[in-house]
């Protein structure tokens, strides 16, 4: 049971930007930047980090709702999921491998993120803005994880429950009109 009436039926995140529109809309732009904006990283990059920090997190609102995202992005539900269960047999790059110990790291704590593995990414190719953009979202996704989390928002029990909404958020993005 969420631990706060929201006044409205919609699940996780999506509820509380609703309940308090004058925080859910910067958050929402914020998303939107993070995930959809100008960056190196493709949109099914970005999405992975983001559910892979918050299955890191625990929080399964936003690990299935991103999952969904990258999902629908990449049209490759059986890749995505390649790479949430081992990202070192995973096929993508090394590159991204490394950007994502990253993540996990960040995960774990800001402090947690060592140079040698700032250096694995560097070695394998990663500029400054991919890092950058690899904290800046798995950090944010830390604090994203909270907020759903910390408020036990309604948490839809199945996978399944995530499609439709990663593909709106393929297709639509984090900000919409209200």
């Amino acid at each position: 049971m969420a631990h706060i009436d929201t006044h409205n039926t919609l699940p996780g995140i999506s509820g509380l930007f609703v309940f308090r529109p004058e925080t859910g809309g910067p958050l929402s732009v914020l998303a939107q930047a993070l995930l959809r904006g100008p960056s190196p990283l493709s949109m099914a990059e970005r999405e992975l980090i983001a559910s892979i920090v918050s299955a890191d997190n625990d929080c399964r609102f936003c690990e299935l709702s991103h999952t969904a995202a990258a999902c629908a992005i990449e049209g490759d539900a059986d890749f995505v999921a390649s790479v949430k269960r081992d990202v070192d047999t995973a096929a993508i790059s090394d590159k991204m491998k490394a950007l994502l110990a990253v993540a996990h790291q960040v995960a774990k704590s800001g402090k947690a993120v060592t140079t040698d593995t700032i250096a694995r990414a560097r070695a394998a190719g990663a500029t400054d803005v991919d890092i950058h953009d690899t904290v800046l979202i798995a950090a944010a996704f830390c604090m994203f994880n909270r907020y759903v989390d910390g408020l036990a928002t309604t948490t839809p029990p199945h996978p399944s429950d995530y499609v439709a909404m990663g593909k709106v958020l393929a297709e639509q993005g984090y900000v919409r009109a209200r």
